[in-house]
């Protein structure tokens, strides 16, 4: 059962938001700060205060934080799409699909890696905190993509220190709005929290040395497909490095993606690269075909045999086909 706190708001807090000085005060976020003061948990000078309220130095805040959920509880729960993709006695390596976290925490109600994990019967290593045990590395919720969870011991100790070494090689993929300029380069900007917003990373001066290089694989009409390399790994790292490139996510728009207009342009640009190569390549292959049917009765007439004539008419056909699906790759690329 939590008791209640009292204790006097520290001077070099005066003049901020209840909600901010609270959220220093205690290290939650603003969001849960919020929450408790709503719901009556917070008082200041012994009365209920505003979240907006500012605070004065020396002010009695009374204050009941509930007792932390016990994460390592979680129960074992199927996850749907998540696959295994290698195991062996030290580690295995699974394919991570959207909507799932790498492991139980404050504020996330929706399935786990851990979880799943553990539904299908397999034993991770005990070493770490105990909601993520076996976890060296994560994935957000938001992001599909292979993870390596430690079965072994050995195996924790291992791969912890080639991610702290930064020896892993981290591969991405990624889909963003527009053209970036340079078309390949390296992003080398420090991130961190956003300054106003609990749930967002930004960059900021005085943030965490993050390093992000990336390289355009294929330009739309309306976005680039870029092929991304990690030297570091922090929260929404590329989401918030491609936003500060003016270059966000497509759908992402909880750092600035447009979710309708790009949408469409993309939708277009794939529609246009599939059907207008597509089309042309048919027509090539027609046309070869076409010749070859021709030329084959040409052929029939002034020998009086057909042997002669069908090889010729099953060597061009292979011809068109190929020069069909060349054309048809080209095209999609210069579209």
């Amino acid at each position: 059962m939590a008791e209640p706190r009292l204790l006097p708001v520290p001077d070099g807090l005066a003049g901020l938001r209840l909600d901010v000085a609270i959220s220093r005060m205690f290290g939650l976020s603003r969001t849960a700060a919020a929450g408790l003061i709503d719901e009556g948990a917070v008082t200041l000078d012994f009365r209920a205060p505003m979240r907006s309220e500012k605070v004065r130095g020396g002010a009695l805040l009374e204050i009941t934080i509930p007792d932390p959920p016990d994460l390592a509880a979680a129960p074992p729960s199927p996850v749907d799409g998540l696959t295994v993709l290698y195991s062996d006695d030290d580690l295995v390596a699974v394919d991570k699909p959207v909507g799932v976290a790498a492991h139980p925490s404050m504020g996330w109600t929706g399935p786990t890696v851990v979880q799943g994990l553990a539904a299908m019967g397999l034993d991770i290593a005990t070493s770490g905190a105990p909601e993520r045990q076996g976890i060296v590395h994560r994935l957000d919720a938001g992001t599909t993509g292979v993870m390596v969870v430690a079965k072994s011991e050995r195996a924790y100790s291992a791969l912890k220190r080639a991610f702290k070494q930064r020896t892993v090689r981290k591969l991405y993929s990624a889909l963003v709005q527009g053209h970036p300029d340079p078309s390949s380069g390296t992003i080398d900007a420090p991130i961190d929290r956003h300054p106003s917003s609990d749930w967002k990373f930004a960059v900021v001066s005085g943030g965490r040395p993050s390093i992000t290089h990336y390289r355009t694989v294929q330009a739309y009409r309306a976005a680039s497909l870029l092929d991304v390399r990690l030297e570091t790994g922090r929260t929404h790292q590329i989401r918030v490095h491609m936003a500060a490139l003016r270059h966000p996510c497509c759908g992402d728009t909880l750092y600035g993606a447009d979710p309708e207009t790009q949408t469409m342009h993309l939708q277009n640009a794939l529609h246009t690269d599939m059907t207008l190569g597509g089309a042309v390549a048919l027509m090539i292959f027609f046309a070869f075909a076409m010749q070859c049917t021709s030329t084959m009765a040409v052929v029939r007439r002034e020998t009086n045999s057909w042997k002669f004539p069908i090889l010729q008419f099953t060597y061009m056909t292979t011809v068109a086909y190929v020069a069909a699906l060349i054309t048809n790759q080209v095209l999609t690329r210069l579209l």
